[in-house]
């Protein structure tokens, strides 16, 4: 029988698990993995920084569904990663990522980049495990992939001695599958009963979160809304969930939606702080909550009904149970009239002249010129909170933002994934200015891989997300000025890409159409006004 390095058989099992590219930034402690995915046909990319490498592995999660992966090097490698495994972990983001570790036959005495990465990644990952042998290199990495796309996805790590990584062992037959466990199925009963609270519902409502994109279940999910004339509002990665259009969507009245309804079903969502932790005056105090998702993380208020486990089984099922109940013709009408007038709201932002360029207007322009299918990836603070709010998709899938957690830098990663696996698309990058400079070497990584994707930067000049409320709440601000109309564009020309400045608004779609014309990665720098405020209703923390 053939026999390989711990490296070959884990780039083996990657390859038999279906992964086609491994991010990665080079280093002497995984030399063996690197050598194993050239031998056995996986693509590296390799990044500039290791954070970017890691938000990668999550980005090709998001877009795909598969378990994003990234190979880093010992001590620092592992270390740069760990904002990108809270990212992931925050969003339920499945991927696996394999680093380096000082020698087992020298460990304790200081060898170079030794340290414990397992004990430092442990709270930010599902599971983070040491190989101890290359004997089992194979199945080890055959299972963290597993685990990682299993109940609640999420983030796993192996770190591999530099002795065991040049180990050798036999090559296993390829006789096993990747069994994914979605969860245990759905209790009739419980399902049960909540079609039967939804049903004797006056204003109910449901809030879709990333789980059901990660569960498979949009579908699912759609049935139960459209059988049951169910208001829906979605968080994070349910963005797309039903197009805009649909008459039982709804983005602008969402807080109409949430202070008003008396029966919500949350689907594959948490109660963090962007639902106020399910608390008044957010929610009314005498809402009656339906959880399904695969378990009862952050779900702080008493459930009238949880349903945990298999998600996409039990909307599936709840679908069938609450199908035709009585219409609420005048709930969703009352939805369907403030929507309209947020709607109409918005236009004074989204028509401005202004020069410097109002960030809704720049939105605006990007969201109209955009294709139907193209990937829209976010990454800053108010400017991408202005993206977030105008910026509609008409399939999920198409919207990558940080989530919760809320990391800058993890745009290029994201983006330049999201063009890896979908080549025929548009990727476009919307970036503040202060998240441009995070990772803004990694345009170097897609001059080299050719990876054409678009960034607009929002240049205002400031922390926007941290002037302004401190401004408002202190009557000053400390440390929240950048320089003003600095030239990205330039960096990204002088790194071999197409570099556009735009200072106002009718320059926009001329810009867009130039940079994808370039064929090149681009960036185009949009000079934006910084009294421009994303109007929030209070500090998120």
């Amino acid at each position: 029988m053939d026999s390989g390095n711990a490296g070959e058989l884990i780039a083996l099992a990657l390859k038999r698990a279906g992964v086609s590219h491994l991010f990665t930034l080079n280093g002497g402690h995984i030399w063996p993995i690197l050598m194993g995915a050239e031998e056995h046909g996986i693509r590296l990319i390799d990044v500039r920084h290791e954070q970017s490498a890691a938000f990668a592995a999550e980005g090709w999660a998001k877009v795909t569904r598969e378990c994003g992966t990234a190979a880093v090097t010992a001590g620092p490698g592992v270390t740069n990663s760990a904002s990108a495994f809270a990212q992931a972990r925050g969003n339920d983001s499945p991927m696996f990522v394999v680093g380096g570790r000082a020698p087992v036959s020298r460990w304790g005495m200081g060898s170079l980049q030794e340290m414990d990465h397992v004990e430092m990644v442990r709270s930010l990952t599902k599971k983070a495990t040491t190989l101890d042998s290359a004997d089992t290199a194979y199945a080890a990495a055959a299972e963290s992939m597993r685990h990682a796309l299993s109940r609640r996805t999420g983030p796993v790590f192996m770190d591999v001695p530099i002795d065991v990584f040049f180990g050798a062992a036999d090559l296993p037959e390829a006789t096993e599958h990747l069994t994914i466990d979605p969860g245990p199925p759905p209790d009739h009963d419980l399902v049960h009963r909540a079609a039967r609270l939804i049903r004797g519902a006056e204003r109910p409502l449901v809030i879709a979160g990333g789980g059901v994109w990660w569960a498979h279940a949009e579908d699912d999910l759609r049935h139960l809304v459209d059988g049951a004339g169910l208001p829906l509002t979605v968080n994070g990665l349910a963005r797309g969930m039903l197009p805009p259009s649909h008459p039982l969507f709804f983005s602008r009245a969402r807080s109409k939606a949430l202070r008003e309804a008396d029966v919500v079903v949350l689907a594959g969502a948490m109660l963090d702080f962007r639902l106020n932790f399910g608390q008044p005056p957010v929610f009314a105090d005498d809402a009656r909550f339906i959880y399904v998702d695969v378990d009862d993380l952050r779900k702080h208020r008493p459930a009238e009904v949880a349903i945990y486990g298999n998600l996409k089984a039990a909307l599936q099922q709840l679908a069938e149970a609450v199908a035709a109940p009585p219409q609420k013709e005048a709930w969703v009408a009352a939805l369907r009239e403030n929507e309209v007038a947020a709607r109409e709201r918005d236009k004074a932002m989204t028509q401005s002249d202004s020069s410097p360029v109002h960030p809704a207007r720049l939105i605006a322009e990007v969201d109209r010129y955009a294709d139907p299918d193209a990937i829209i990836v976010g990454d800053g603070g108010d400017f991408i909170s202005f993206a977030g709010r105008l910026i509609e998709r008409e399939k999920p899938g198409l919207w990558i933002d940080p989530g919760p957690f809320g990391c800058l830098g993890s745009g290029p990663g994201y983006a330049m994934a999201a063009k890896l696996a979908r080549p025929d698309r548009q990727v476009i990058l919307l970036s503040g200015d202060g998240a441009f400079g995070f990772s803004a070497m990694e345009f170097d990584t897609m001059v080299r891989h050719r990876i054409p994707v678009v960034c607009v930067v929002g240049n205002n000049g400031i922390w926007a997300l941290e002037k302004h409320p401190m401004q408002s709440m202190l009557g000053a601000s400390v440390a929240a000025d950048l320089g003003p109309r600095t030239r990205y564009d330039k960096l990204v020309e002088a790194l071999g890409g197409h570099g556009d400045l735009v200072e106002r608004p009718d320059g926009i779609r001329p810009a867009l159409e130039r940079a994808f014309a370039s064929g090149l990665p681009s960036c185009i720098n949009v000079i934006c006004d910084p009294n421009a405020e994303y109007p929030r209703s209070s500090v998120l923390m």
